[in-house]
């Protein structure tokens, strides 16, 4: 799949930070940074954008991009390194190699409750999935997810086994940018803790979602069970446009 040259500039942007290489905390303006690495104007301000959007530099009116000084003093908190909202991304641990298996994969007709979540016709279907995600062996995520066919008429079992977001973002240049997400903890049952390998007295994290285009049409329906080990939620919030 093709690697976004916003992508590449973004994580060199963000090693140059951490080595120190801007002075008084300041990122070189927009057409500097583009003539630097070669790139179009359209490219840079999506990096720089991204890098906002995380976090991790903040624009001042009238004076330029800054670094955020929390990112230097605390960089597990700014581990996110994707475009999307994706799970693949959002749980990247430096050095721990990431994994799906896919455990189910079907067609299904649209129940009321998923129709109304994806703005479908209730006799509509969607594909219906299940994944088991793991980093180094250990499974740490159960997620069952629904998506409408129209977006992805040719869905194959194989693009399951990876990334979905990513692969969206790179075969038909279309971003998933937002989500609402409601998030709790609950007894685990026994599929959870047969699949994560947890003790009956052990508690499981849930997260449901609904996932939408960056044009606001909903792209997925997901209920994602983690191991307790890996709920640590950190947020930024953002006010501005």
């Amino acid at each position: 799949m093709a690697n976004y040259v916003y992508r590449t500039v973004m994580q060199d942007i963000k090693q140059n930070i951490l080595n120190n290489k801007y002075d008084g905390m300041r990122i070189p303006d927009e057409r500097s940074l583009a003539e630097h690495y070669g790139v179009s104007r359209s490219s840079m301000k999506r990096a720089l954008e991204l890098l906002a959007q995380q976090g991790i530099v903040f624009k001042k009116r009238g004076s330029g991009t800054f670094i955020n000084p929390l990112y230097l003093k605390n960089q597990a908190m700014f581990r996110y390194d994707g475009s999307n909202l994706g799970i693949t991304d959002s749980f990247k641990v430096p050095g721990k190699k990431q994994q799906i298996k896919l455990l189910d994969f079907h067609v299904v007709k649209a129940t009321r409750e998923i129709a109304e979540d994806l703005f479908l016709n209730e006799n509509d279907f969607v594909y219906e999935f299940k994944r088991l995600r793991l980093l180094d062996e250990q499974p740490f995520l159960i997620e069952t997810g629904y998506l409408p066919i129209k977006i992805m008429p040719e869905l194959k079992p194989e693009t399951l086994q990876g990334s979905l977001f990513n692969y969206l973002e790179d075969e038909q240049n279309k971003t998933v940018t937002k989500a609402f997400l409601n998030i709790t903890v609950e007894p685990s049952n026994k599929t959870d803790q047969e699949q994560l390998h947890l003790k009956p007295t052990e508690p499981v994290g849930v997260m449901d979602g609904i996932f939408f285009l960056d044009d606001g049409t909903p792209f997925e329906v997901s209920n994602m069970r983690v191991h307790y080990h890996y709920m640590n939620f950190n947020t930024f919030v953002n006010l501005g446009k």
